[in-house]
This record gives C-alpha cells, sequence and structure tokens, in this order.
C-alpha cells in the first residue's frame, strides 16, 4: 500500500459523538511514551500528522484521520499515564474500551509495546481484556532502533513467551522503528490485506 494523503478528521471524547463513517478503522493504542504518535507519523510520512509530545498521556480524545481517502487511521488514548486523576483514567479507559467493543467499522487495532522493556503488567492487562472480548489485534513493537537486534529480540520473546499465558495462539506481531522506519511496510501490509478480507466478505 502506497500512502498519497494522510489528513486529520476529528477527534471524540466518547463512542457517540465518533464521526458516522464507512472507512475501514484502524486503531493505534498503547502505554503512554510508548512512541505512538512518533509511529503514526512514519507510517504516513507526514510529520505533524500526530502530535509528538514529552508529556505522556497527552491524547486523551479519539484522534481520526482519514488515509487515501479510502481507510481512517484511529489515534487512541494511552493507557496507564500517571499524571491524570484515577477516576479521569477510568473514563478514559470505558471510552476507550466502548469504541474497541462496538465501533462497528473497526477491522483491527495495533497495540504498541516498547521492546525497550521487559513483559509489563498494564500492556499484558490490556492485551488479556482484548483475547477476552475476541477483538482483532497485532502487536507493534516500538522502539527497535534503541537496542541491538539480539536485546530487541530477547524482549520480543519474552513478551511473547508471557502472552502464552493469555492466549493459546501466537498473536502477529511486528518489530518497528519510527526513527529507521523498520517495519512501515509490514504495518501497512497487514492494513492492506484486512481492507481486502473485508471487501471480499459478504454482508
Amino acid at each position: 500500500m502506497k500512502i498519497i494523503s494522510a489528513v486529520f478528521h476529528s477527534s471524540s471524547p466518547d463512542l457517540a459523538t465518533c464521526p458516522e463513517s464507512g472507512l475501514p478503522e484502524f486503531a493505534f493504542i498503547g502505554r503512554s511514551n510508548v512512541g505512538k504518535s512518533s509511529l503514526i507519523n512514519t507510517l504516513t510520512r507526514e510529520a505533524g500528522l500526530a502530535k509528538v509530545s514529552r508529556v505522556p498521556g497527552k491524547t486523551r480524545l479519539i484522534n481520526f484521520f482519514t488515509i487515501n481517502n479510502t481507510w481512517s487511521l484511529v489515534d487512541l488514548p494511552g493507557y496507564g499515564y500517571a499524571k491524570v486523576a484515577k477516576k479521569e483514567r477510568s473514563s478514559f479507559s470505558s471510552f476507550v474500551a466502548e469504541y474497541l467493543r462496538r465501533r462497528p467499522n473497526l477491522l483491527g487495532t495495533f497495540v504498541l509495546i516498547d521492546c525497550r522493556l521487559g513483559p509489563q503488567k498494564l500492556d499484558l492487562e490490556f492485551l488479556h481484556w482484548m483475547v477476552g472480548c475476541g477483538l482483532p489485534f497485532v502487536i507493534v513493537f516500538t522502539k527497535a532502533d534503541k537496542l541491538t537486534d539480539k536485546a530487541a529480540q530477547k524482549n520480543v520473546e519474552a513478551f511473547l513467551a508471557a502472552m502464552r499465558e493469555i492466549s493459546e495462539e501466537q498473536p502477529a506481531f511486528v518489530l518497528t522503528s519510527a526513527k529507521l522506519e523498520t517495519g512501515r511496510s509490514e504495518l501497512l501490509d497487514l492494513i492492506a490485506s484486512a481492507m481486502a478480507e473485508d471487501a471480499e466478505s459478504p454482508g
């Protein structure tokens, strides 16, 4: 897939105000400071499309971007940011969960994991919830350029081992670097394949 255009469409604080759209959607979510905005900008090759912040938890809305006028990239609020009141964190989690469970045109979710770290409880809890809901996802390991190939592989294998406690099937995963564009083509191929499969499905 080649991205020709990528434009911001709208932001929504909850499912009820999400734009009505027939376009297939692909959501991106992860812990705060996982490099989500940088990866989105690399994926679209639009440097300022998603706002990169040094302050974790900056994204507190569901942000929609229209890609090639044929699909939507959805930037979801990060989970686990510490400088937000617990009550507010709960409300964010609630509307994100509602979007992931009930958005009819959502074809898949890319769950971003920092490959510099060992398996983190928050990430595993979120993925356990995704598996329990039967929601399709791909694990995206970020910041691969920050480690040696051997160290990155070791952390990926440790995370996948932890996932075996959650899911019998090994989830699809991609190792990425926003800086080096590692994994960019793989992510776009996954999106293109999901769209083609959806177009062929009856109804």
